[in-house]
């Protein structure tokens, strides 16, 4: 028996704790981390107006965005024409869709544009200093154009059943108010922001190295999570581009009547996913100039 203790004791302290925790890991100077800490991307960088990965991104954005909701429009589709929901995926079925089409298309633009596919998601990098200004808006236009041409293919693949069936356009839903429509957007975009910026955290990745999961599978299932809690509310907006796609090809009073929320709320709760994670977690402004 002694020895079996033996064995434990030594098997729990065989890997030591590397990375500090608490206070303990604000105080650590760049010497010690076991980490890189990327530098705050600035403001405005016009050097990237002559860079080909800068367009190469914009275009993997919009090709992602665009693919996104070829196939997301179209399962939402193939479920609101049915009369009888036992015979289509139903509402679990679109949540699957959405959230796996997230997690395939960041795993194949991540190394190239980050893969946000998502205006909020930029928005929430951009507060956070990951990315610049310039970039930032290039890459929402392009997320905005890609959602226009995935729901106008969808379009004109089925015009009659697109248009009949709401176009996959978001609105808050009867018996629902405009307030908790709106406060379900900020909720959903915050559990996905706060998602994108813990998978991708620098640190976390450092000290979690032994586990092998990838970054766009918690993110695909915030995304299919969200979706199933306010599919029933709004649809499920969480991303701009995509209700700003489906709203314009359907191009209908019932699309633009509460438009605005799924531009206010994921904006707002991308903003608070940013100052949460840069503020409460990683403790940024807390730093001494010396940890600069």
């Amino acid at each position: 028996m002694e020895g079996k203790e033996e064995d434990v004791r030594l098997g729990a302290n065989k890997f030591p704790e590397r990375q500090p925790i608490g206070t303990a890991a604000q105080s650590q100077d760049d010497q010690g981390k076991d980490y890189i800490e990327p530098p705050p991307a600035p403001l405005f960088e016009p050097s990237e107006l002559g860079s080909w990965s800068f367009y190469r991104a914009g275009i993997a954005e919009f090709v992602a965005t665009f693919l996104f909701l070829y196939i997301t429009v179209l399962t939402v589709m193939g479920v609101v024409k049915s009369p009888t929901k036992c015979s289509t995926v139903g509402i679990q079925g679109i949540a699957w869709a959405f959230g796996g089409m997230i997690f395939a298309l960041v795993y194949c633009t991540a190394g190239i544009s980050g893969g946000h596919i998502n205006p909020a998601v930029t928005f929430g990098l951009f507060l956070a200093r990951k990315l610049s200004l310039t970039r930032a808006v290039y890459y929402m236009i392009m997320q905005c154009l890609g959602a226009i041409c995935g729901a106008g293919v969808v379009k004109g693949f089925q015009k009659g059943i697109y248009e009949a069936n709401g176009g996959g356009a978001n609105s808050v839903n009867p018996g629902y108010t405009k307030g908790s429509g709106l406060g379900a957007e900020i909720i959903g975009t915050f559990v996905l922001v706060y998602t994108v910026f813990s998978a991708t955290d620098a640190k976390r990745n450092a000290r979690d190295s032994h586990v092998p999961i990838l970054a766009p599978l918690p993110i695909g299932f915030a995304v299919f999570l969200v979706h199933l809690a306010t599919i029933p509310i709004t649809g499920t907006g969480i991303n701009p581009a995509r209700s700003l796609g489906a709203a314009i090809i359907y191009n209908k009073s019932h699309a633009w009547n509460d438009h605005w929320i799924f531009w206010v709320g994921p904006f707002i709760g991308a903003a608070l996913a940013a100052m949460y994670h840069q503020i409460v977690i990683r403790a940024m402004p807390f730093k001494s100039r010396s940890d600069y």
